[in-house]
């Protein structure tokens, strides 16, 4: 007799028919759920699934894999919408081989086969069967395998439900259709507005200080970066914003931490905070840990109105073709910072002088900063990094 797993259920009526809303431990979602690349590549090639339907290979991204990983095991971690399942009612074999229903029904002979019930529909329960292929997922594979990532590396506790959305013996066309949906009708959410809400938070994190500094550089009249920030990362005054609040705020916290998330877990935990990091890279670590984020703007400030004073013009003027506020100028800009202060021993109390001479010596011109020379992204960033960095 097969184990089967028993959970109570809703179920929805809709246009494409009904379905079942319930939940599920995540030891008992990885006991049914196939996720991993092996199992959808054999079934791309067999052409039995719904990847195969599509003409796709669903590759699961090691990235955000690993990312998940790490996310499930904060202590505010949660994924409150739904996993998505197909699940056959029942499965076929023939001499111990899986069929399916077609090639089934088409047997003469009534030895040798077999089905089994794969989900038991009563009037107050799910019964599904425990069994590592009985559901595929259309929506959420990452989530899970993230989840069995984290149980792997022993970093995962015993309590973690999810929602789980169930369609039985759905048609592949319409498992199809359903993944077209999911995919094409999601909308990424803007992240300047994700790092806009941490200034609610209560606690500290990296994510929180980079915010209030960028909120701060903008606000403040006598700031280089006045009304210069993309609020949730949308213009609202195209005579002076250039640069959206998530990218700035991703460069500070790429000066404190090489995992935010991380760091703002342990701190909500009152966890001991390692200062053992690469101090030329997270030059501004010690002073987020020592809880001093004004040191942190006073870097800022001195640094950038440097660059104001050096290259007013390019620094100001927001048309077409000219890069340096933008984000492939602040970018190099930001790398370059973390170099001359690595590089020199400075500090907080470094002065906009020092940070002219410096700017001054690159031998780089006002108005040379041209999207002809340097193209917008990767290649520009570097080239005007090394640049600053070359003739300095």
């Amino acid at each position: 007799m097969p184990d089967y797993i028993c959970v109570p259920y809703l179920m929805v009526n809709q246009p494409i028919g009904s379905f079942y809303l319930t939940k599920l431990s995540w030891k008992d979602l990885l006991d049914i759920a196939a996720t991993d690349i092996r199992r959808i590549e054999n079934e791309t090639n067999s052409g039995d699934g719904f990847d195969s339907y599509l003409g796709i290979q669903r590759e699961v991204t090691e990235s955000r894999v690993k990312e998940i990983s790490e996310y499930v095991n904060t202590f505010d971690a949660t994924f409150p919408t739904s996993i998505i399942l197909a699940i056959s009612s029942k499965e076929y074999s023939f001499k111990g081989e899986k069929v399916d229903l077609q090639d089934y029904l088409k047997m003469d002979t009534e030895e040798d086969y077999d089905e089994i019930d794969n989900i038991i529909i009563t009037e107050n329960q799910l019964k599904i069967r425990r069994s590592g292929a009985v559901a595929s997922v259309l929506d959420g594979q990452h989530r899970i395998e993230g989840i069995k990532r984290a149980y792997e590396n022993n970093l995962f506790g015993d309590v973690f439900d999810l929602n789980v959305t169930i369609f039985v013996d759905l048609d592949v066309d319409d498992q199809a259709q359903i993944f077209s949906v999911i995919n094409k009708a999601q909308t990424k959410v803007n992240k300047s507005l994700v790092y806009d809400l941490y200034e609610y938070a209560k606690s500290r994190s990296p994510q929180k200080t980079a915010h209030d500094i960028v909120r701060a550089l903008n606000r403040m009249e006598r700031s280089p970066f006045y009304k210069k920030v993309k609020i949730l990362g949308k213009v609202v005054n195209r005579e002076s914003e250039t640069i959206a609040q998530a990218t700035f705020v991703e460069l500070i916290m790429g000066c404190i931490s090489d995992n935010p998330m991380r760091d703002r877990h342990d701190i909500r935990k009152k966890r001991r905070i390692s200062r053992g990091y690469d101090r030329n890279k997270y030059v501004f670590r010690d002073y987020f840990l020592d809880e001093n984020d004004v040191a942190i703007s006073k870097i800022l400030w001195n640094y950038f109105s440097a660059v104001r004073e050096i290259w007013p013009n390019s620094w100001q003027v927001t048309e077409n073709g000219n890069i340096l506020n933008k984000s492939t100028g602040v970018i190099a800009l930001m790398r370059f910072l973390r170099y001359i202060y690595s590089e020199n021993n400075l500090n907080p109390d470094t002065g906009v002088d020092y940070y002219v001479d410096v700017l001054r010596n690159t031998g780089l011109n006002d108005g040379e900063f041209l999207t002809e020379k340097y193209i917008p992204g990767s290649s520009g960033q570097s080239k005007l990094f090394y640049d600053l960095k070359g003739k300095k």
